[in-house]
């Protein structure tokens, strides 16, 4: 994620910092966790408190958080990337998979989904600002490109190492493949709000999908 304000983007000459605010950074000066920290909490508690995502300016978060509109734009390029990063710390953290497996990963990824799923359903907060984040064109699209899609490349090459393995037949679609497997966990964390989401459902779905759904030879 770059650190370019939109006013480097746009072409603009920036005026003198505001009262409070932070002047403009030097080249290299490395950033302040307990800044991000305090930046990420001041969105969080704003949500918390019902202010809608739209409501939400930089001065404002700024100002909650205690930090000058510089310290932010420094970090994010707006509000877009703000609020997904904000998103990543509040959902369940990205699981760790060993990168040579094939089948094992891609049930850690679709375990990671199912836990995903159940925290959307039991915080408030999440599902609010997921229901407004849809109304957001160009937060949506930010949160697709950084966040869904590498989850999405993740489990196509567990799917593709499961086949190299010898784990996944070699005739069929790699991308096919992580779509059935995939298919099920997002209807039943998404699409069915009310569907149980079992601890076992990540290896039902794997199991299922590896057994196929014709009948079994020799029963009537």
């Amino acid at each position: 994620m770059q650190d370019q304000a939109p006013h480097e983007r746009s072409g603009e000459v920036p005026g003198p910092p505001g009262p409070g605010e932070d002047p403009e950074p030097r080249r290299g000066r490395p950033r302040s966790a307990a800044a991000e920290a305090a930046i990420l909490d001041a969105v969080v508690a704003l949500l918390e408190a019902g202010e809608p995502l739209a409501a939400l300016s930089i001065e404002r978060i700024a100002r909650t958080a205690g930090v000058g509109k510089a310290t932010i734009y420094r970090r994010w390029a707006g509000k877009e990337e703000l609020f997904v990063d904000v998103l990543r710390a509040i959902e369940p953290p990205e699981p760790e998979v060993s990168g040579t497996g094939g089948l094992g990963d891609l049930r850690v990824l679709l375990e990671s989904m199912r836990k995903r799923g159940l925290a959307q359903r039991s915080s408030v907060l999440l599902h609010n600002v997921f229901a407004q984040m849809k109304s957001h064109p160009r937060l949506w699209h930010e949160y697709q490109c950084t966040v869904i899609a590498p989850r999405r490349l993740a489990m196509v090459a567990a799917v593709r190492r499961a086949v190299e393995a010898g784990e996944l037949r070699d005739d069929t679609d790699v991308e096919l493949m992580d779509d059935l497997f995939l298919g099920p966990m997002l209807v039943r964390t998404i699409h069915r709000p009310d569907a149980p989401l079992p601890e076992d459902l990540a290896d039902r779905i794997i199991a299922l999908a590896m057994e196929g759904l014709a009948p079994r030879r020799g029963r009537m």
